[in-house]
């Protein structure tokens, strides 16, 4: 895999994970960047968007590609994975925004930006404050009655406890949280990051758990939320950021939130809202600037 930076909006990137410097009073307001990526052999849209964290459908429109055809081994591609981070950030707290699909933890001096799988519309991710209250390497999974039966019902039979190693669904990390039943884990289906997916819990990419496993500890605060729609000022220009709203949790319209939301930063009058809504209509999933013409 080679990849190549075409533009780095404070960013210091190691592998897929974005993160953004964050000091002082200035909060961090973007994770990600745009990057050049040559496609290798075995790569697909979705295995590129669970990497980066971005959707495949973004990444097809931003290089012209046809999603029905195999990606071409050695084609230079354009990634745009820039995400708002969400205002509820907090240095030493975890932030787990369900419809962007993101996790953000920020240090002393530096935010870090995790794509992530979540909970199914079936069998969704909780929204609420949460505690730290495990860490395990190479755990087993105790199968939980629901899934058990969810399984059995769709002709398979699952185990007691699955043990460690590479069938376990949990990977080898785990990290439990307060909330019954939900933890941050790891996952051996790589493709899987960046989808609703989940029972429930939350899932990274193998190298992106063991980072956050290793930077939390029992008793880290955490909270998750639910911001389908993100809005920002970044370097004096409007930027908005849209997902579908995967819960039906809205109790307006996509297009009346927005505005809401504009109205709270102060920017509604700076905002080009053709543009905004056209964001809204079809979500790209990332920041994309929709200031008005001055």
């Amino acid at each position: 895999m080679r990849v190549r930076f075409f533009i780095v909006l404070t960013l210091l990137r190691v592998i897929t994970l974005g993160t953004t410097s964050a000091s002082g009073a200035d909060r961090p307001t973007i994770s990600g960047g745009v990057t050049g990526y040559t496609v290798a052999a075995g790569d697909t849209l979705t295995a590129l968007a669970a990497r980066f964290g971005v959707y495949p459908s973004t990444i097809a429109i931003d290089n012209q590609l046809d999603p029905r055809r195999p990606l071409e081994i050695g084609r230079e591609l354009r990634i745009d994975n820039r995400h708002i981070v969400p205002d509820a950030v907090t240095p030493g707290e975890i932030i787990v925004n369900v419809p962007q699909r993101m996790i953000f933890y920020q240090d002393i001096d530096r935010l870090r930006g995790y794509p992530i799988a979540v909970g199914r519309a079936t069998w969704q991710t909780p929204a609420g404050h949460f505690t730290v209250i495990r860490k395990e390497e190479n755990p087993a999974w105790h199968v939980p009655a629901s899934i058990r039966a969810e399984s059995a019902r769709a002709g398979h039979t699952l185990p007691l406890v699955v043990p460690p190693g590479p069938g376990n669904p949990l990977g080898r990390f785990w990290i439990g949280l307060s909330l019954s039943g939900i933890g941050i884990h790891g996952t051996p289906s790589q493709s899987s990051i960046y989808q609703a997916a989940t029972h429930g819990c939350i899932r990274l990419q193998r190298d992106q758990i063991a980072d956050l496993y290793a930077r939390v500890s029992v008793g880290t605060p955490g909270r998750i939320v639910y911001e389908p729609i993100l809005m920002a000022e970044i370097d004096g220009e409007i930027y908005i950021e849209a997902h579908a709203d995967v819960y039906r949790r809205l109790s307006m319209s996509p297009y009346q939130h927005a505005r809401e939301l504009a109205v709270r930063l102060g920017i509604r009058d700076r905002v080009d809202w053709m543009a905004a809504d056209r964001e809204i209509d079809q979500p790209g999933g990332v920041a994309r600037r929709v200031s008005a013409s001055r």
